[in-house]
């Protein structure tokens, strides 16, 4: 096994999940999930981090994918927990394994970053949402500040390797509204105690256009 394989196997899940449960974060979490209705889809449920946050009482089965099979025992164990219909999977974003309008709810939390293609996977998660659902997002992504910006793009190609594919540079709420969403915004801003570079966040709710 070379080394980046390795880091990217071994090293990269972990570093990705501590820094993804950092108290700032978790916080932005916290006032999201607990939006969460009915049938609902978690994109890049790997790890847990969003499970405290489900109202129970609300959920009536939870599904799931992560490209990383290291992370998805505990996910599964998390949901199992609550009592749901539990059926997560190893899988990615582009490809997702599920019915034309089967969830009530989608789930996507700082991973739309790191999928190789954004405009597929948002197209899939648009395709398995029902008309009426909702997409509950967090993410991070390119800086309303021009300067930070271009500090964005000049960091990004080392930034990269690093991060498993985090890109700094994708626009969140623009990026929605292309694939065919109405966007409600609950918040943006940047992350406190980070960098401008790594720290622009937006967060909200997102449902087909249309309906």
């Amino acid at each position: 096994m070379g080394l980046k394989r390795w880091y990217d196997e071994h090293v990269m899940p972990r570093m990705i999940t501590l820094a993804c449960g950092q108290e700032n974060i978790m916080d932005r979490r916290m006032r999201l999930i607990p939006l969460a209705r009915g049938r609902v889809f978690e994109l890049g449920c790997g790890g847990g981090l969003n499970q405290a946050f489900y109202r129970a009482d609300q959920i009536s089965s939870f599904a799931g994918i992560d490209p990383h099979a290291k992370l998805l025992a505990r996910a599964r164990d998390q949901a199992a927990e609550k009592g749901w219909e539990v059926n997560i999977r190893q899988g990615r974003g582009e490809d997702i394994p599920f019915n034309d309008s089967q969830f009530d709810t989608v789930v996507c939390t700082y991973t739309l970053c790191s999928v190789e293609d954004p405009e597929r996977v948002l197209s899939e998660m648009r395709r398995i949402l029902r008309p009426g659902g909702q997409l509950l997002f967090l993410e991070h992504g390119r800086s309303p500040e021009a300067k930070v910006a271009r500090w964005q793009k000049r960091i990004e190609p080392v930034w990269k390797p690093l991060a498993g594919g985090c890109h700094l540079t994708r626009p969140v709420g623009a990026s929605l509204r292309g694939a065919g969403f109405e966007v409600e915004p609950l918040g943006q801003s940047y992350l406190s105690k980070t960098p401008k570079v790594l720290g622009w966040m937006e967060w909200g709710v997102a449902r087909k256009a249309g309906y």
